[in-house]
């Protein structure tokens, strides 16, 4: 697959679903840090159309137990990944998507102004895929590319800007792995 980012900063040869959750960023320049999650709906399920109904405000809160507690959260990310690598866009990379709530990273607060979320679908705990891996490698040189103030310094896990409160992607996701084929590749 090849990646590129278009003048409406959405991604080319990707589905587009969009987002009701996300507004501008307050400054549109400054786009400096990629943040990775996790996220699977009913947990530890993968599949389906729920995390896209939640990302869009349609998960029907009668469909799993689960759903009650979330169905009503407004609540987004620029891409998922897929179990088997495809990517959905909800959000234009320009926009803030609604992805990392109360968080900091080099001392910076309200990283949702500053960053572009990826989500995974996954466990802190299961082993993401291969594909996942080499699309996340792609798409984050992409985006390195497009927004040069991130750097592979500046990708990053919600765990690490929400400590305490956030736990993706998880013990499951191989951090060194990850950044060494990005330094390879890039």
């Amino acid at each position: 697959m090849k990646l590129a980012v278009n003048s409406e900063h959405w991604l080319d040869g990707v589905k587009h679903v969009p987002s009701p959750f996300f507004d501008q960023r307050p400054d549109a320049q400054d786009v400096s840090l990629l943040v990775v999650h996790n996220i699977s709906l009913p947990p530890g399920e993968f599949g389906g159309p729920y995390i896209e109904q939640l990302f869009t405000g349609k998960l029907n809160p009668n469909e799993h137990p689960y759903f009650g507690v979330i169905s009503g959260f407004r609540v987004s990310a620029h891409c998922l990944i897929r179990r088997n690598g495809d990517i959905i866009q909800f959000v234009p990379f320009d926009c803030r998507a609604w992805h990392a709530g109360v968080s900091q990273f080099a001392k910076r607060d309200k990283c949702n102004d500053y960053s572009i979320g990826i989500e995974l679908e996954g466990t802190d705990t299961l082993p993401y895929t291969q594909a996942q891996y080499a699309t996340l490698t792609e798409l984050s040189r992409v985006i390195m590319t497009h927004y040069p103030y991130i750097d592979s310094s500046r990708i990053t896990g919600h765990e690490f800007i929400a400590p305490g409160r956030k736990t993706d992607p998880g013990l499951a996701f191989d951090w060194h792995a990850f950044k060494a084929t990005l330094r390879v590749n890039g």
